[in-house]
């Protein structure tokens, strides 16, 4: 048990953050809800109608698809473009999806590569973009959840003031949905950004995500081993 904790350790540690951080989400939007509610001389509701309400889960979503739209953009980027000096970059030359024998796939494949690797064709092919696949599909799922919520969050508020409801096509092209849309996007893409850029010239020892602290600014992390 404490060995599979050890090797599992930065899944457990960010999973755990992610239970604590989305019961504290959940919470906070359940007393501020209620508050709301209770300004509006409205009834309260119960924690679990709270939790499973288009209020909460379009925040959830409009979080999610916004993460997984990064991932899915870094991977499908860090292919082609090249950042020198930057681990998170392949070094210059080595742009593309490598040949069969840098990547052990097909009769390159080493005697410990997953199976999907050595079968070669469709399921090398599938096996060889996974990562992307679904990187792309949480995001696609998470921005139908969010504009679904969000249609219905929109239509509460409209029925409260008088106003006609909305199709799921007319909230998806109204400027409140690509506002909300977009603030995530910007800070995602500020995010990676500045750790492309700030890990050139900027170290932190022991960090897999940092070049070793002496190797020169203009050099990447793979060009160094």
């Amino acid at each position: 048990m404490r060995r599979a904790i050890r090797d599992n350790g930065l899944s457990l540690f960010f999973l755990a953050l992610f239970v604590l951080a989305l019961a504290g989400q959940s919470i906070a939007g359940f007393l501020r809800n209620n508050s709301e509610l209770t300004d509006h001389g409205q009834p309260p509701i119960g924690y679990g109608e709270f939790v499973t309400s288009s209020d909460f889960l379009v925040d959830v979503a409009e979080n999610w698809q916004s993460e997984f739209l990064q991932f899915f953009l870094f991977i499908a980027a860090t292919i082609w473009f090249i950042q020198r000096g930057s681990p998170e970059s392949k070094k210059p030359g080595d742009e593309g999806p490598g040949s069969d024998e840098d990547q052990f796939i097909g009769r390159h494949a080493r005697s410990d590569s997953p199976r999907w690797a050595k079968a070669g064709g469709v399921r090398t092919l599938i096996f060889g973009n996974s990562l992307l696949i679904v990187m792309g599909a949480i995001f696609a799922l998470s921005w139908l959840a969010q504009s679904l919520t969000g249609t219905i969050v929109m239509n509460e508020e409209n029925a409260m003031h008088g106003a006609p409801p909305m199709t799921w096509l007319d909230y998806v092209m109204s400027s409140d949905f690509w506002d909300r849309t977009l603030q995530n996007w910007q800070s995602e893409f500020l995010a990676v950004g500045t750790m492309v850029a700030f890990s050139i010239y900027l170290r932190q020892r022991g960090s897999a995500e940092s070049k070793p602290v002496g190797v020169p600014h203009h050099v990447s992390s793979t060009e160094s081993e």
